[in-house]
């Protein structure tokens, strides 16, 4: 496969599971605001600085106002990891790739476009948002549908899922990066600050409250809650979890061109060193470094498959 086609399919699908996180974040924001007001704005603060439309966004804004933030999150075309413009961008990858998608693939994902453009074509008011963001989530799950149920799993089909499993890994990182403060041990003064309001906040916005749940009861503690986001190699989203499905798919790649690359050394060693730690070792160094830590490792990785399969000639 072409590195421009490879590069294509990896970030359509980057894009598709950004949108979809974004439009998490924007709920957890919105049900903060809502819950608790006092806290509203440092609330919008964190969630502008974990997708890295802070500084676009001050730059027309005085205020972290919660209407001005959603409008910006989901409508700014100038922040590329905006809604629109995360789903543009996955269209864009689409169109230059299109020889290499299904038809339902194809449909999936221009459906989503037409759908999210006319919805977005002006500010969601707060009464229509909830059912916005569950419009963009399905239009996310929608494309990812067809490509499980049509797409033959050649490479093609490899990066594509490496693509959402690298985006789900740094998403969930940059939850913890944000809300780390809330995890904290329960014995440290900032945690005891902290309510389930703010625990099941940080569940909800990784799509994982249900899955907790399920496992946990209503039993609920920072460093449970930190362990199965990070370490779970059952939940999609836990860091775990997303790096053994790079590392499968980079495996599959080195097969396939019979050819073993720096990406798949990285891979590796990130899965074999998450796989050996504890959640008491993360604690122990840090919370907060870990998640910045991981994040320049995935980050190198991301880059690094970049280069090994040559996305830009």
């Amino acid at each position: 496969m072409l590195g421009k086609t490879a590069g294509g399919l990896y970030w359509m699908y980057r894009y598709l599971e950004r949108s979809d996180n974004v439009a998490r974040l924007i709920e957890a924001g919105f049900r903060i605001s809502l819950a608790r007001p006092d806290i509203a704005e440092d609330e919008w603060n964190s969630i502008l600085s974990a997708g890295g439309g802070r500084a676009i966004y001050e730059q027309s804004n005085d205020e972290l106002e919660t209407s001005a933030v959603i409008d910006f999150l989901l409508r700014n075309r100038d922040f590329p990891s905006s809604v629109i413009g995360s789903v543009a961008a996955a269209r864009n990858n689409a169109r230059l790739v299109r020889t290499a998608l299904t038809r339902e693939v194809w449909e999936a994902v221009n459906e989503s476009w037409i759908n999210l453009k006319s919805v977005l074509a002006r500010p969601v008011n707060n009464r229509d948002l909830p059912e916005v963001l569950g419009l963009i989530r399905r239009q996310s799950a929608l494309v990812r549908g067809a490509l499980h149920g049509t797409q033959l799993r050649n490479d093609g089909y490899q990066f594509a899922q490496l693509g959402i499993a690298l985006e789900r890994a740094d998403n969930t990182a940059r939850i913890l990066d944000m809300k780390y403060y809330a995890l904290l041990r329960s014995g440290s003064t900032v945690a005891q600050t902290g309510s389930n309001v703010q625990w099941e906040t940080i569940l909800r916005t990784a799509a994982a409250l249900r899955s907790y749940r399920w496992l946990n009861g209503a039993d609920m503690t920072p460093e449970s809650i930190a362990e199965f986001l990070i370490l779970d190699r059952r939940m999609p989203r836990a860091i775990l979890f997303c790096i053994e499905t790079a590392t499968n798919n980079l495996a599959y790649l080195e097969e396939a061109y019979e050819q073993r690359n720096a990406s798949q050394e990285m891979a590796g060693m990130l899965r074999d060193e998450l796989r050996s730690t504890t959640i008491g070792e993360i604690y122990d160094s840090g919370l907060n470094d870990f998640t910045s830590d991981f994040l320049k490792k995935s980050g190198a990785l991301s880059g690094q498959v970049e280069r090994d399969y040559r996305f830009i000639e």
